[in-house]
């Protein structure tokens, strides 16, 4: 009986450390360079109620699963990704411009799939940005 007990607490412990190394390595995601020219895009539509609308409904049908209801990074899929899919709420994701938020959208990698493929429409990908630059705390 003893060593049953002793079995289970090691595989709980075993379990524990697993889960903290992976809440590590996705709190540590890799640089992801935009290029310049890519930096250079202007936003081709208008931050208005009409536009943060769509872009919400875009968001809800394709991004609230890994980054969360409030992007928080805390969505139904996300333990299931490598890298943590990022906090839409914090300083330094609102430091980012909306051509880099665009890009890394519409691009993709890794975990992030690449929604120009599965939006096709570039301004739908425009509104996500303005939508998702309004959850900042």
């Amino acid at each position: 009986m003893k060593s049953k007990t002793m079995l289970v607490s090691i595989l709980v412990i075993a379990f524990g450390c697993l889960l903290s190394l992976t809440s590590v390595a996705q709190e540590k995601p890799k640089p992801w360079p935009v290029p310049e020219s890519a930096k250079k895009v202007t936003i081709p539509i208008k931050s208005n109620s009409e536009n943060l609308n769509i872009g919400k409904g875009v968001y809800a049908k394709h991004c609230k699963s890994c980054h969360g209801k409030n992007g928080e990074g805390d969505g139904t899929k996300a333990p299931e990704l490598e890298t943590f899919p990022g906090d839409f709420t914090t300083d330094n994701f609102a430091a980012q411009s909306d051509a880099e938020l665009f890009y890394r959208t519409a691009v993709g990698r890794d975990d992030m799939p690449a929604f120009k493929k599965k939006i096709g429409n570039d301004d739908d990908i425009w509104a996500v940005v303005l939508y998702i630059k309004t959850l900042k705390k």
